[in-house]
């Protein structure tokens, strides 16, 4: 079976579309199929037309009800879906730590024990300062 685009003008007859299921019948040749060109649909004879007509009306009064409960169940549990999915967050945020291992924390402070034994005391460099002040003055 040839697949023909949405909006194409085609020979008249009946044509079922793809995705919605639905049949269109074409009066007279060089109409256009209704739909965007993305709408796929297939050229069927008027026999298997009317053979399909009663099937997809039959399928319809089957399932609408089954679609009826999906949909009020769905509107249903989303609320309360939606309910603990915010209070999980909430919980999630208060009890995340402050601080995660392995980052680094750029505060600026040294250890007490680094300050000690790596930088001299500020007497010392002030001492250096003026010896090298005093040096300079006498040269």
């Amino acid at each position: 079976m040839t697949t023909i685009n949405g909006g194409n003008a085609v020979q008249g007859g009946y044509y079922v579309s793809k995705s919605a299921w639905e049949i269109f019948p074409i009066e007279k040749d060089g109409q256009k199929l209704p739909g965007p060109v993305s709408e796929h649909y297939v050229k069927v004879p008027t026999a298997v037309a009317l053979l399909i007509m009663p099937v997809l009306g039959g399928l319809m009064v089957v399932f609408l009800p089954f679609i009826g409960l999906y949909l009020t169940a769905q509107a249903a549990v989303r609320p309360l879906v939606g309910m603990f999915q915010r209070s999980a967050q909430d919980l999630a945020a208060t009890v995340t730590p402050g601080w995660a291992p392995g980052a680094a924390h750029f505060t600026g402070k040294r250890s007490e024990e680094k300050t000690a034994e790596e930088a001299p005391s500020k007497g010392t460099k002030l001492e250096e300062l003026a010896k090298e002040i005093d040096a300079k003055r006498r040269s």
